[in-house]
């Protein structure tokens, strides 16, 4: 294999890496990895116990928690509640938000993965919890310095050349060093906060004592199921906190993408010997930052052709491999001089069983055909729906076989009532939201919000068309033996997308501005309802 600047490295064909190794991945000599299949599922096991209802908590830990949201709602109930819908929900978000930094690195973390599901959770929360993205204190070199030192077993002068003092990023478990290894190399260096792997368990015990009593009683929180939510979470950041899971997360999105054959996107390389459940040394990518759209045009690199390529590689990896890159936001995400895309922090990762991984093909193969369903009983069978769960009793009691209406024609409180009605029917069916389905869910918000800034005129008629027609060219025969439903024969709904964006069934091309335009006039509809309507949370 040879590029055009001479042989393409080994490693190329194990895992989708840069052309210009620091050193080339090997995947039968990577000792850290010994032993990771065991710890990956005793992780897995440990989560039902960390947020079972224990008849205490860790009490100390309770009393801080309980004082500093205590606090919060308190204020919250004194000074804002009454001062009508928009200034008590945006109090309350800004109180809780403040309450999080004050207690820690697990409460930062949850509030960071609340901050990109716009869509799913209110726009107030979202909004102030994005300020816990970049707002964490780093800590004193000297801590750092003494775990790195710990974890690799030799002073810091031993193993780097150079070691910056400040980090390049500070984030809640962990914060990332650019380094110089002995040898030459430019790395990058994660290093985990002391203490955070047992405060995030006291944390968790916590939140699960807590969790059961928030129930209907936070205003933000009326989609939300506070238990189910810490379920979540504790499945997502127990993972975090072994960054030997993380570097095995690496090498197997880097796998998805080889053999997918997808070029576009780029993963750093896990050092072969400097990982431990601390530290992870990686290879260092540089690149414009994911909102420097203006310097990648000035670069000639096609913006549109980038999110096309993240769209692809992120449905392929979990359509047909059943792994994908689980927290993609802005910062995790940057693009190279070439236009190639390199993708960062992988300690949240999506990871479908076989079962579930084709379930899901089920669900996004339903979805292109709105067939509701087959949609439904994917949903069953993912987890999202309880096993025995009657498929044609769900769609006739929730309507789902029906026209859908018109969201634009609705007033805010009739929205409302129907979102609220909906949720109240599918909690009674024992609905609930599998961390997988939750992690696509979310990449999905963000990959359609980047389309406003990446591609904001493109059709996205089109674009929809065009995926589908990949998909059917290049799997169509593994999916038809997977599921049975062959897209080669079938034809993508474009009247569902038309429907589901609000348009008429004659519309022949429609662009992310237009939608944005007519979402800005339903919020200031909604708004304008809610105005006019009885004081409240």
């Amino acid at each position: 294999m040879s590029g055009a600047h001479g042989p393409l490295p080994a490693d190329l064909a194990v895992g989708a890496f840069s052309e210009h190794p620091p050193w080339l991945v090997d995947l039968d000599d990577l000792p850290w990895r010994a032993g990771l299949d065991l710890v990956r599922d005793a992780t897995r096991r440990e989560v039902p116990t960390l947020t079972r209802r224990r008849l205490l908590p860790p009490w100390r830990r309770m009393l801080r928690v309980a004082s500093v949201l205590g606090r919060a709602l308190a204020a919250w109930y004194v000074l804002d509640r009454r001062r009508g819908r928009a200034r008590s929900r945006s109090g309350l978000a800004h109180r809780l938000r403040t309450a999080f930094a004050v207690l820690g690195p697990t409460y930062i973390k949850l509030g960071q993965i609340l901050s990109s599901g716009e869509g799913i959770f209110p726009a107030e929360l979202v909004g102030e919890f994005k300020q816990l993205r970049d707002r964490v204190p780093p800590e004193p070199f000297a801590v750092v310095r003494a775990i790195v030192e710990s974890d690799l077993g030799r002073p810091l002068g031993e193993v780097f050349s150079d070691f910056s003092r400040d980090p390049v990023a500070a984030a809640s478990i962990a914060q990332v060093h650019g380094a110089v290894l002995r040898t030459g190399e430019r790395v990058v260096v994660k290093v985990q906060r002391p203490s955070v792997s047992t405060l995030v368990r006291n944390d968790l015990a916590v939140m699960s004592y807590l969790a059961p009593f928030l129930v209907g009683r936070i205003p933000v929180a009326v989609l939300a199921n506070p238990p189910a939510l810490i379920e979540l979470f504790a499945e997502t950041i127990v993972e975090e906190l072994d960054f030997r899971l993380e570097a095995e997360n690496m090498l197997d999105i880097a796998g998805v993408l080889a053999a997918s054959d997808q070029h576009a996107i780029v993963v750093p390389r896990p050092h072969p010997r400097l990982v431990t459940p601390r530290v992870l040394v990686m290879e260092r990518l540089d690149g414009f930052a994911w909102d420097d759209v203006d310097g990648m045009k000035g670069a000639g690199i096609s913006t549109e052709a980038v999110l096309r390529a993240g769209v692809v590689s992120f449905l392929e990896g979990a359509m047909l491999y059943g792994v994908f890159h689980g927290d993609l936001h802005g910062g995790n995400l940057f693009v190279q001089p070439d236009g190639r895309v390199a993708l960062l922090d992988f300690g949240i990762t999506g990871r479908l069983s076989e079962p579930r991984r084709v379930a899901f093909l089920r669900l996004v193969m339903g979805g292109t055909m709105n067939d509701v369903r087959s949609q439904v009983q994917a949903l069953r069978d993912l987890g999202a729906l309880p096993p025995d769960a009657d498929v044609e009793l769900v769609v006739a009691e929730l309507g789902l076989d029906e026209p859908p209406e018109d969201v634009g024609q609705m007033t805010a409180e009739e929205l409302t009532a129907e979102l609220r009605d909906l949720t109240k029917k599918l909690l009674a069916y024992g609905a609930r939201m599998p961390k997988e389905l939750m992690l696509f869910v979310k990449d999905i918000v963000f990959l359609d919000g980047a389309v406003a800034t990446f591609a904001p005129d493109v059709d996205l008629l089109g674009e929809v068309a065009g995926i589908a027609a990949y998909f059917a060219s290049r799997h169509g025969g593994r999916i038809a033996s997977e599921i049975g439903i062959d897209p080669r024969d079938q034809e993508v709904d474009l009247d569902s997308v038309r429907s589901s964006l609000g348009v008429s069934s004659d519309t022949t091309r429609l662009s992310y501005r237009e939608i944005q335009s007519r979402r800005a006039e339903m919020r200031a509809k909604f708004h304008r309802d809610r105005s006019a309507g009885p004081e409240g949370p």
